[in-house]
């Protein structure tokens, strides 16, 4: 099988519960939530997703023939320095990386000694072999992932209310204030939501706090 990538790039995870960790971030092309045209946004199940997903045109983006063509291409980007200090981290982002992230390339990057996170729409199955599991739930689509190490909502969303989530197998919940004009009432909607509801917690995008990618 090959892969669309749309790029591959080393940064800091700016949200959920690994914020501030240094992370590989391989962004897969498509989703089938969004078609990513503009033209398409209103109609779309996710129409506030704020990420490039389209082509293959980004850093280190094409497409990859083989699981260990792209496996080392993520290695890459670790430097030799820190796979001597830390434990490789690579988050599956997308789109949604859940149409093209399978068993083989896992394989691949735990071979490599990555520690595999995904963060997924949750409406597409998820390959056995993953180490981190990240469901962002979207309006009111189909939810087959309901169990999982992380659940990162969006908020607000008039057809996701928290309250559906709650009682899911999930280690850890997460409220991110929904970017766009809104963002600052958005954000105390969320610390009203997390004080009344400590079950939540509040999730940042500190990558656009601070400026990184």
């Amino acid at each position: 099988m090959s892969y669309k990538i749309k790029e591959i790039f080393y940064t800091l995870q700016g949200e959920g519960l690994h914020s501030g960790r240094p992370a590989v971030f391989c962004r897969f092309t498509g989703c089938n939530l969004w078609t990513g045209r503009e033209p398409d946004r209103s109609k779309a199940v996710c129409c506030f997703c704020d990420t490039d997903f389209r082509g293959t045109d980004g850093e280190n983006g094409g497409e990859y023939g083989t699981a260990g063509e792209l496996a080392d291409r993520i290695a890459a980007m670790w430097s030799s320095d820190s796979l001597r200090a830390s434990v490789p981290f690579v988050v599956c982002t997308g789109g949604e990386p859940l149409l093209q992230l399978d068993e083989a390339l896992i394989g691949e990057l735990h071979e490599r000694g990555f520690h595999v996170a995904v963060e997924t729409n949750g409406t597409k199955p998820a390959p056995s072999g993953l180490d981190w599991v990240c469901v962002s739930p979207k309006a009111d689509a189909e939810l087959l992932l309901r169990s999982g190490n992380e659940l990162k909502l969006v908020y607000p969303q008039p057809e996701a209310p928290p309250e559906r989530f709650e009682r899911l197998a999930f280690d850890y919940f997460f409220l991110q204030p929904r970017d766009g004009p809104d963002l600052e009432q958005n954000i105390r909607a969320c610390v009203r939501y997390c004080k009344a509801h400590p079950h939540w917690r509040l999730s940042l995008q500190m990558q656009k706090v601070i400026g990184i990618p």
